[in-house]
């Protein structure tokens, strides 16, 4: 049988696998193209947004004696949240968020036209994600109700960045209590009604209201936010965000 294969008769099944194989071992190549598909500029699915959102990737891990800077944004067409009838209804859901949670705690605030910028702090990185979201649901829903309207009012997930120092802290500060100033420019000598302004005792140049029971806002508890970026100086209340 086996003079035969050689001399070409009849294949055996070991021949013909051995075809095969040796077939599927070719690599054929196919020309690049310039058309669909592939990495390159301009690829995917069409951004909406106006501007870029926040990257879907892992949060850093957070730890619990830094503050957080958070921001919300809001999608556009909702007006103004700094109105008669939004900001009301924002102070009134962080106030019952205060009486609700301590291990995610919101220290200061203030609300613009169309986002939030927060200083928080967390127990523990779960209790930042978990309050977080709870409290941008009942956000959410206060500014809804307020504007007699349904549907989406974040246009994204939250940022978040973690103050590791305190000129960071300061900085930060700044940023969030004196925020208005970048929008308003007669509001140089002014504190930002929109805010937790009024309670907070570390300008230079004011003796803040005493955080009572009805602030809607927790009084800091890290060492970073409490006394560490003191270090840096007080606020002025002329000092803008840069």
């Amino acid at each position: 049988m086996d003079s035969t294969n050689r001399a070409g008769l009849t294949p055996t099944l070991r021949d013909i696998c051995f075809f095969k194989m040796a077939r599927r071992s070719v690599q054929m190549s196919l020309p690049l193209t310039s058309g669909w598909g592939g990495k390159r500029t301009g690829a995917g699915r069409p951004r909406l947004a106006p501007r870029p959102l926040v990257p879907h990737r892992p949060r850093p891990v957070h730890q619990a004696s830094y503050p957080e800077h958070l921001t919300w944004r809001c999608v556009a067409g909702l007006g103004s949240l700094r109105g008669a009838e939004v900001f009301p209804a924002i102070v009134a859901a962080l106030s019952a968020h205060r009486a609700a949670s301590t291990a995610f705690r919101v220290v200061h605030f203030s609300v613009q036209d169309n986002h939030l910028h927060l200083i928080v702090e967390a127990a523990r990185g779960s209790a930042l994600r978990a309050g977080a979201q709870g409290l941008g649901v009942r956000l959410a829903r206060a500014i809804n109700r307020a504007l007699g309207r349904r549907g989406r009012v974040f246009d994204d997930r939250f940022h978040v960045r973690a103050l590791r120092t305190p000129r960071e802290v300061r900085f930060a500060l700044v940023y969030v209590l004196n925020n208005f100033k970048k929008h308003q420019r007669l509001a140089a000598t002014r504190l930002d009604p929109c805010s937790s302004a009024m309670w907070f005792d570390g300008f230079l140049e004011l003796t803040a209201a005493s955080l009572a029971a009805r602030a809607p806002v927790h009084p800091p508890s890290t060492w970073l936010a409490r006394v560490g970026w003191r270090r840096h100086g007080l606020v002025s209340i002329r000092e803008a965000p840069r």
